[in-house]
């Protein structure tokens, strides 16, 4: 069985949450437990669901978890955009995030449709 952390996709969301914990500290006070908390929790889901279903033993298993991460990888693209046109992030780290988690997106797509689910990634 292959290490999740040898896997690019979830180096990729790992360095994701990295970053989100760092730019998102210069969110205003006022979002500490709203905006600010909740990007987090969902960039930090992606790779924490990814390899809890890398670690399980049937397809079906891994599948849901991926759906998860995956689920999560939405939920933290629509909440940068937010953030992004609230002003409360640069564009440079916006387009590089946006980028980032389309990356993410995308391999936990076709890690999915090897499995059997047939949920695709749309652009």
């Amino acid at each position: 069985m292959q290490n999740y952390k040898n896997l690019i996709v979830w180096q990729k969301a790992h360095l994701l949450a990295k970053e989100i914990y760092r730019v998102s500290a210069d969110f205003p006070l006022s979002e500490k437990y709203g905006l600010q908390s909740q990007i987090r929790r969902a960039a930090i889901s992606i790779p924490t669901n990814f390899s809890e279903g890398s670690g399980r033993s049937s397809k079906k298993e891994k599948s849901r978890f991926y759906e998860i991460s995956y689920s999560s990888a939405n939920e933290f693209e629509n909440l940068l955009l937010f953030s992004f046109e609230m002003d409360y992030m640069k564009g440079k780290d916006f387009y590089h995030l946006i980028k980032e988690v389309v990356d993410v997106k995308k391999m936990l797509s076709g890690l999915m449709k090897s499995l059997g689910t047939q949920v695709g990634f749309i652009e």
